[in-house]
């Protein structure tokens, strides 16, 4: 592949990450390319991970963060000038490559146009079109010049529909140690070593608190009442959600929780934890690389959820119990995820050794499945698309 100096200009790579899980995702794909190629220019839209690779963000990342088929339409003008705005911006900038992490709805349709301008696009994690929307396919191979994809079963479903694909393994599963230290993860967060510790995580996004907080709080309360040494922890991603979640706490009276809410830090939660009450999404996937039993629960709008429940392939939506093909840990979701229920869901989850016992083998064995050079792989697939465009 061509040097910088041979190529006469400074090569760069456009990045779009529209969520903190991507965000992450997105730094160790930054970190392989930064060894490949030291001087390239990274920019697009990301958060505090991307940037420690030396990425700049065009727009704030939380300008994209919403989730949702309706939560969506309030925002849409807004989310819609700002991808028209970096499209304009990337055709008269040609970079080399422009990389969609994870994000579909944005950097698909995004893609499209670059691609079709002859702009090489990478999608990295290949959208969930075995869970739902079988359909996005056909727009996958108009935008897509290549998949990495982070599942191994995802590899064979997008070569068999002709979209060039790349298994690199799953960046949590080496980010996330095989063996967590809770006692060490403890101490950082300064919660007690001999009581248990239950993790709430309600989700990274304000539409997820709005609709999750409250029943997890009440949750809490309940747990509590059957263990008054309980110990909670809450992890948010970032200052506006810590205030709207610290509002809520004030707002319903569970301050007597003594609920410990901390910026960031969502994985020494996880690893500090004897149990987790977490939102649906990559979260939950974190929870099993950390061996943790859990009840995963999501709601979203009345509206959004019709469409949805009707949309769906497989009976699973966490995605631990999605790669088990089991549901090996609860998911409680709508109108299922009341408080009394969640409250009972998590006490089983504390209260059974042998569950818990068997949880940890079909955890590191998932765990040993998505370990790859995640970091490495991704790079050289990037490395790889930007040599065949230099060809």
């Amino acid at each position: 592949m061509a040097s910088s100096a041979e190529l006469g200009r400074r090569q760069a790579i456009a990045l779009v990450a529209g969520e903190s899980s991507g965000d992450l995702l997105g730094s160790r794909l930054l970190a392989g390319v930064r060894e490949r190629l030291p001087d390239v220019r990274l920019h697009g839209i990301g958060g505090e991970h991307m940037a420690a690779q030396g990425f700049t963000s065009d727009w704030p990342m939380d300008k994209l963060t919403v989730r949702g088929l309706f939560e969506v339409i309030p925002r849409y003008r807004e989310i819609k000038g700002i991808q028209e705005a970096l499209r304009d911006k990337l055709l008269a900038e040609r970079p080399d490559v422009f990389v969609g992490v994870d994000y579909p709805g944005f950097n698909l349709g995004l893609e499209e146009q670059l691609k079709k301008a002859g702009i090489p696009t990478i999608h990295f994690i290949g959208p969930q079109i075995w869970a739902w929307r079988g359909w996005r396919i056909k727009k996958i191979r108009r935008a897509v010049s290549h998949m990495l994809v982070i599942f191994p079963f995802e590899e064979n479903i997008y070569r068999n529909a002709g979209v060039p694909v790349t298994y690199v393994g799953h960046p949590l599963a080496e980010v996330i140690p095989m063996q967590p230290d809770q006692a060490a993860a403890r101490t950082r967060l300064g919660v007690q070593q001999e009581h248990r510790v239950v993790a709430v995580l309600p989700g990274s996004r304000m539409g997820e608190l709005k609709h999750n907080g409250e029943g997890f709080l009440a949750a809490a309360r309940l747990l509590r009442q059957r263990d008054a040494r309980l110990q909670f922890v809450t992890p948010m991603a970032g200052e506006k959600q810590m205030a709207f979640f610290q509002e809520q706490i004030r707002q319903g009276g569970y301050e007597d929780l003594g609920i410990t809410v901390i910026r960031g830090r969502s994985h020494d939660a996880m690893e500090a934890a004897d149990a987790v009450l977490v939102a649906s999404g990559t979260a939950s996937l974190e929870v099993a690389l950390y061996k943790k039993p859990m009840v995963i629960s999501y709601k979203v709008n009345w509206a959004s959820y019709q469409i949805m429940r009707h949309m769906g392939y497989q009976p699973w939506v966490g995605l631990p119990n999605i790669l088990a093909r089991d549901f090996l840990v609860p998911e409680l979701l709508q109108h299922d995820a009341t408080p009394q229920a969640l409250a009972d869901a998590m006490w089983h989850q504390l209260e059974d050794h042998a569950h818990q016992q068997r949880l940890v083998r079909r955890f590191t064995d998932m765990h040993h499945s998505l370990l790859r050079d995640t970091s490495r792989e991704s790079a050289n697939a990037v490395c790889e698309v930007i040599g065949a465009r230099r060809k």
